[in-house]
């Protein structure tokens, strides 16, 4: 059984030709008292809809910045970001969680499922964060489960199931909202070889049948091959971005 094959397109996502993601000239900075540590410096990218795109770099490469920036869980110190249509780097903190409700899913490397709460309950939470009564919310959530190959284990827990079937919960999670845009990042960080594979073939087929656009996070070469184009990081810039068959992981 196809476990995406019935997933609805994403509802929220751009008109066409204008990109999703637009950055102009980002650029990162943090201080520690007078300190002043860049991190981006001066990052230009566009992403369309249903593409499927890696990010690689080594460690300190601003990667996470990058992903923070995008997944509006952190504002830029200078340059445009516009995600959607809207210019989100100077909107505020309530402004960008209703961006992230409304236009990102996110799925993280360690699942982040509350273990008390049984996998239904999970995926329905951000129906319930955007006001969604509970009876509705649920019945999206359990059609989600279904559609990612768990609609048996709605009422289980977390520590029930098994690490590659969290990560679908997490996955589920993400698209219960119908986002434009999936920001996964590591994914498969804590899975087997076995279970990393399955995952990333729902991601492709997310992306293959269902357009969904697709900004995968990850430092394994094997992990990358997935998507279509790498954009690869080095001392806060890109150094490149193109087709990942000519990338030469």
């Amino acid at each position: 059984m196809n476990a995406a094959a019935d997933l609805p397109k994403a509802t929220n996502v751009p008109a066409a030709g204008r990109p999703l993601i637009d950055l102009a000239d980002i650029r990162k900075s943090y201080f520690s008292a007078d300190v002043e540590t860049p991190v981006l410096h001066g990052i230009n990218l566009k992403i369309y809809n249903g593409e499927f795109v890696a990010i690689m770099g080594q460690s300190g490469s601003g990667k996470s910045t990058l992903m923070n920036l995008l997944g509006c869980l952190d504002t830029p110190s200078a340059g445009n970001y516009i995600l959607n249509g809207k210019e989100v780097a100077r909107l505020n903190d309530n402004e960008l969680a209703k961006v992230r409700n409304e236009t990102i899913g996110f799925v993280f490397q360690g699942f982040n499922l509350l273990k008390r709460m049984p996998l239904v309950d999970n995926v329905a939470l951000p129906l319930l964060y955007a006001g969604v009564g509970m009876v509705e919310a649920r019945k999206r959530a359990a059609a989600k489960l279904e559609q990612t190959g768990l609609g048996t284990f709605t009422r289980r827990l977390p520590n029930q199931i098994s690490g590659g079937q969290q990560q679908r919960v997490a996955i589920s999670r993400a698209l219960v909202c119908e986002p434009a845009l999936i920001l996964a990042d590591e994914p498969t960080g804590n899975l087997d070889t076995t279970t990393s594979k399955e995952i990333m073939e729902l991601f492709t087929r997310l992306n293959e049948e269902q357009q969904m656009t697709i900004l995968l996070v990850t430092h394994e070469p094997d992990v990358a091959r997935y998507a279509k184009r790498l954009v690869r990081l080095k001392d806060g810039l890109v150094t490149y971005d193109g087709p990942i068959a000519d990338a030469h992981l």
